[in-house]
């Protein structure tokens, strides 16, 4: 049976992904595996006993054998005397392996040039069908670096900034194609291409790489992947016709009060993650909800891509507090909106002025939705919009910077997103996610390379260049001395201390890195600065 029916058939279903059950033509081994699923108890003791620091070693790595046999193996032995665990793991399963761990940076190099070669490095080949987690993609992609060893959804558009400046067009192109045939085979681009990520999306920017595509190739490119941004607009709007006064929310969709549609993170599980089970199964337990309401809330926070923040948390410093099904992210709702004018731009390109029209009005609903629950007059920035309590969360975070990106926002908006961001985000070496210390990696005092790039562009969309070219070169100057420190691009940057050279959060910081690499060059290769 083809991977993609195979894809179509048992990864798409509303509910947690089942694809485990379905084997291929003369084979006993299944297509998709679920580590989960399919080791059971062997699944949750490595994951609890801690056997590896990474709660994500496990799930990537990939049985030497038959699953059964494996299995049968552990049943038999897991009661002797002197079983070992890991031991066991290490004689059955392949380690996952790393990129950009054995690369040697040369710090003589400029940064250009650094970057320009990790590009070979952080690309991985067209996938074959093997055993493990990894969902076998066509064509050769980028992934992250360090403990992504695999394309990630959103990443892959700043990742794209870079390859843009270096003269990538054919990868950029590569990777566009990868996440189309995601689309055309599961209904939607997964978190990554992993197995345990098939309930869960991540922010759609499919239609912003489509358009870097289409600064290369010309406006046909939008016409050419206009079923697939059609098709994803319909997975986030999937079950809008189940709204009612009564029912308000339905997967993606939330009914607002006026009659109004607006969107929220929703993961379709509501299990622990199984990258980061131990994590997830101990919150549960310091926590008096119900653990599936728990779960499905964390997942829905790593759909946002930002796992985890203060945007999420009913008490800035309890991660069990947190709620993101209960929020209308002012991030996502932008990305929709930009998603609705690119597919209006596609029927456009073939001439049906109707349809072109169609999506143009659900753009113009959008921004008049989001102008009316997402922005904050007494803050005077932009905010996310807690749909069950009816009020604005309160949190002040970059998300609030997507309406300027994608020029949702007025020309007085936007002055005043611009002196709430200097007074409340900018810091020596750029910009924090949130002005909340609590721990969490999306919060200070870290600093992100896509919510920079975000905020810069969004800034200069409304000739606020001073501001932006600021944090432009506070940002390039911490990325700089820490690569010339340590030879090294890092996923996130502790931008208040810049004596450090990188940020913590939930994992251990990560090098490589794709989205890093791709907006320092982007930054890199733009005209000097403004005086």
């Amino acid at each position: 049976m083809p991977l993609a029916l195979i894809l179509l058939t048992t990864a798409c279903r509303q509910s947690a992904p089942q694809g485990d059950t379905a084997t291929a033509a003369n084979s006993a081994e299944p297509l998709l595996y679920d580590p989960a699923q399919r080791l059971g108890q062997l699944f949750v003791e490595v994951q609890m006993g801690k056997i590896f620091p990474d709660g994500k070693t496990f799930p990537d790595c990939s049985p030497k054998g038959s699953v059964d046999s494996i299995m049968t193996e552990y049943v038999r032995l897991r009661k002797a005397p002197n079983f070992d665990l890991k031991q066991f793991v290490l004689d059955n399963f392949e380690m996952p392996h790393k990129y950009s761990s054995g690369f040697k940076s040369d710090t003589s190099q400029a940064p250009e040039k650094h970057i320009q070669a990790l590009w070979d490095v952080l690309t991985r080949k067209p996938d074959s069908r093997q055993r493990g987690t990894l969902i076998p993609l066509p064509n050769p992609y980028v992934v992250p670096g360090g403990r992504f060893g695999e394309v990630y959804y959103w990443d892959s558009y700043f990742t794209m900034l870079g390859l843009q400046k270096d003269g990538r067009a054919d990868l950029i192109n590569n990777m566009i194609d990868n996440f189309a045939y995601l689309i055309d085979t599961i209904g939607f681009i997964p978190n990554g291409n992993r197995t345990y990520f098939l309930s869960r999306s991540q922010p759609p920017f499919f239609a912003g790489m489509v358009s870097i595509l289409a600064e290369e190739k010309g406006d046909d490119i939008y016409v050419k992947y206009l079923p697939q941004l059609e098709k994803e607009y319909q997975f986030w709007m999937k079950d809008q016709s189940k709204l009612s006064m009564e029912n308000a929310a339905e997967l993606h969709v939330v009914r607002m009060p006026d009659g109004s549609i607006l969107n929220r993170y929703y993961d379709n599980s509501a299990a622990p993650r199984a990258e980061m089970y131990a994590a997830d199964v101990e919150l549960s337990k310091t926590s008096k909800r119900p653990p599936g309401e728990l779960y499905r809330d964390l997942r829905s926070a790593c759909e946002s891509g930002w796992d985890f923040s203060s945007r999420w948390l009913s008490e800035p410093t309890k991660l069990y507090s947190i709620r993101t099904t209960s929020i209308i992210p002012v991030d996502l709702n932008a990305l929709l909106y930009n998603l609705e004018l690119t597919i209006a731009k596609g029927y456009r390109g073939k001439k049906d002025q109707s349809k072109a029209q169609e999506y143009e009005a659900l753009a113009a609903a959008r921004n008049k939705a989001i102008q009316k629950y997402c922005w904050d007059a007494k803050a005077g920035f932009f905010v996310d919009h807690d749909w069950v309590k009816g009020t604005p969360t309160g949190v002040l975070s970059l998300a609030g910077m997507f309406p300027l990106f994608y020029k949702l926002a007025s020309t007085a908006q936007a002055a005043s997103a611009a002196v709430v961001l200097e007074k409340n985000f900018l810091r020596p070496g750029g910009l924090v996610c949130t002005s909340n210390r609590n721990g969490q990696q999306w919060d200070a005092p870290n600093g992100w390379a896509p919510l920079q790039w975000i905020s810069i562009q969004g800034l200069r969309n409304y000739d606020q260049h001073k501001l932006a070219d600021d944090i432009k070169s506070r940002w390039i100057k911490l990325n700089v001395k820490t690569y010339k420190a340590t030879g090294k691009m890092v996923e996130k940057y502790n931008v208040e201390d810049i004596s450090l050279t990188a940020g913590g959060g939930e994992y251990p910081v990560q090098d490589g890195f794709g989205w890093t690499n791709g907006v320092l060059r982007g930054l890199l290769g733009e005209k000097p600065l403004k005086n």
